[in-house]
C-alpha cells in the first residue's frame, strides 16, 4: 500500500507543477482538468502524509519506551504509543477507503423522479413528503433545485414529480435513494385510526453535460398542447405544454410547468438527455452495476430499499439493516446520516470487491 500511495504522492507534485506552467493557463479546458485531478489528489495525500507523521511519531514513541529507565516517564511514552497505534489504525482504515476507485458520475449534478406507487392518495401525500425532504436536505448542502415538471393531485400530493439538483457531489450523495420507498402511518383522512401501507418510487439519474450525449434533432418528435392542472381545470390558455418523444427509444418527457413552451422544451430535453444517459452508462457498465447489485442495491426501482413507519418513529434501510429512531428529523431533511452509512457501507464492500 505504501509503494502505491507514494506513487500517488508523485503524481500530485507533478501535477503541481505542471499546474504553475504559464502555458497550461491559456489552455483553459486542460487547467480545468489538472485542477479537479488535483483536487481529487489531495484528500488521499494528506491523509498519507498524515499517516507517515504518525509512523514516524510511533517509531520514536517506541524507542523511548525502550530507552527510558524512569518508570513514570516509561509509562507515559507507553501511553503515547497506544494512542498513536489507534490513531495509526484510523488513517491506515481511512487510506484504504480512499484507494478505492471513485465513481466518475459522482460528482455530477442530478435529476431525481419521484412518483406515488400503491396506495391512492396516501402514496401522493408520501410522494410530496420525499419531495420536500430532499429539497431541504440540498439546502442543507447548498445545493440548487428546481421542478422540471409536476402531476399535483387534489389532495395537495404528487402523482409524479421529476426536480433537478445542481451542485458539487450530489450524485455521489443521493444515488442510493433510487427504489421502492415504503411508508406505515395512519392517514390524516381514516377516521378508525388504522395503519396504511404505501410505496413511492425513486430514480435518481446523474444529469448529462452536452458534451456526455449527443441527441440528433431527427431523432426526436416534439408535439405542443394546452397545459391542464389538477381536476383538468385550465393552467393556462396557450399551448405552452411539450411532450418530447426520442424516436429511436420511445422515450416520452411531458413538460408542462412553465407558461414559456421555450422553457418547457428546454427542461424535458434535459430530462430526456439524463434518461438516455443513465441508460447508456447501465449498459457501459453492466460489471459494475451487478458488482453494485451484490452490495447495497443496484438502483434498481423495483427494489424495496426502505420503510418510513410513523407509528414508532423508526425508519429502516432494508439493504444495510440500518435502523434509526428519528424518523420525524429524517423527514425534515436530516439525511445526512443515512447517506453516510450508505456511502460508507458502499466503499467497504468495493474494498473487499479489490482485495
Amino acid at each position: 500500500m505504501v509503494h502505491r500511495l507514494e506513487h500517488v504522492e508523485q503524481q500530485y507534485l507533478d501535477l503541481e507543477q505542471k499546474i504553475a506552467d504559464p502555458d497550461v493557463h491559456k489552455d483553459p479546458g486542460r487547467f480545468k482538468t489538472l485542477m479537479q485531478e488535483h483536487a481529487h489528489l489531495s484528500e488521499l495525500v494528506e491523509c498519507y502524509r498524515r499517516y507517515r507523521k504518525n509512523q514516524e511519531e510511533l517509531s520514536d514513541a517506541r524507542a523511548m519506551v525502550e530507552a527510558e529507565s524512569e518508570p513514570d516517564l516509561r509509562q507515559m511514552a507507553r501511553d503515547e504509543v497506544d494512542q498513536l497505534e489507534e490513531t495509526a489504525e484510523q488513517l491506515e482504515h481511512e487510506l484504504k477507503m480512499l484507494l478505492v476507485p471513485r465513481d466518475p458520475l459522482d460528482e455530477k449534478s442530478s435529476i431525481m423522479e419521484i412518483r406515488a406507487g400503491t396506495g391512492g392518495d396516501e402514496a401522493s401525500l408520501f410522494a410530496a413528503d420525499l419531495y420536500r425532504m430532499y429539497q431541504r436536505f440540498a439546502e442543507q448542502r447548498g445545493w440548487k433545485t428546481e421542478i422540471m415538471t409536476a402531476s399535483e393531485t387534489e389532495v395537495g400530493g404528487f402523482k409524479e414529480v421529476i426536480f433537478s439538483i445542481s451542485g458539487k457531489q450530489v450524485f455521489g450523495s443521493l444515488k442510493f435513494e433510487s427504489g421502492v420507498h415504503r411508508v406505515q402511518r395512519v392517514p390524516t383522512t381514516e377516521s378508525g385510526g388504522r395503519i396504511h401501507t404505501s410505496a413511492v418510487t425513486v430514480a435518481v439519474l446523474p444529469e448529462a453535460e452536452d458534451t456526455d450525449i449527443q441527441i440528433s434533432p431527427e431523432d426526436l418528435r416534439i408535439d405542443v398542447f394546452r397545459s391542464s392542472g389538477p381536476g383538468g381545470q385550465s393552467v393556462n390558455t396557450t399551448d405552452s405544454a411539450v411532450r418530447v418523444t426520442h424516436l429511436p427509444t420511445g422515450l416520452v418527457v411531458t413538460c408542462q410547468d412553465e407558461k414559456s413552451q421555450h422553457k418547457n422544451k428546454a427542461k424535458a430535453l434535459r430530462v430526456l438527455k439524463a434518461r438516455l444517459y443513465e441508460a447508456e452508462e447501465q449498459r457501459k457498465n453492466a460489471e459494475r452495476a451487478s458488482a453494485r447489485k451484490s452490495q447495497i442495491g443496484s438502483g434498481d426501482r423495483s427494489e424495496r430499499i426502505r420503510t418510513y413507519n410513523f407509528p414508532q418513529n423508526r425508519l429502516t434501510d432494508h439493504r444495510i439493516n440500518l435502523t434509526l429512531y428519528k424518523l420525524e428529523s429524517v423527514i425534515q431533511g436530516e439525511l445526512n446520516e443515512v447517506v453516510d452509512a450508505l456511502k460508507l457501507s458502499d466503499r467497504e464492500e468495493q474494498l473487499k470487491a479489490h482485495g
